[in-house]
């Protein structure tokens, strides 16, 4: 079993940075691969970027790439994920997840409760 729980989001201008961080609790962290998805009001939730276990292999969605950076650390078992140059539409619930050894982000293991970004105009 693996616990979420990601940190990080507030309220900031268009233009703006804000880092996200997720901490998992639990066995193992090393051995999924982890991922970012988001959440706009009235919308389906949708794909941000994902890494793999060890780190290297990294994939974004088409709408934060150069924009977004998703790393991790796997002695402090937790996962990040660096927004720059954000937008109002960037706005959404910000969701962490995991998944056992590859990424697929159509079959994720566990998710976190989610935290909400806003970016002002």
């Amino acid at each position: 079993q693996v616990q979420l729980v990601e940190s990080g989001g507030g309220l900031v201008q268009a233009g703006g940075s804000l880092r996200l961080s997720c901490t998992a609790s639990g066995r193992s962290f090393s051995y999924y691969a982890l991922g970012w998805f988001r959440q706009a009001p009235g919308k389906e939730r949708v794909f941000v970027a994902a890494i793999g276990r060890n780190g290297y292999s990294t994939y974004s969605g088409d709408s934060v790439k150069g924009r977004f950076t998703i790393s991790r650390d796997n002695a402090k078992t937790t996962v990040y994920l660096q927004m720059n140059s954000l937008k109002p539409e960037d706005t959404a619930v910000y969701y962490c997840a995991a998944r056992m050894s590859l990424w697929n982000q159509d079959n994720i293991d566990y998710w976190g409760q989610g935290t909400q970004v806003t970016v002002s105009s």
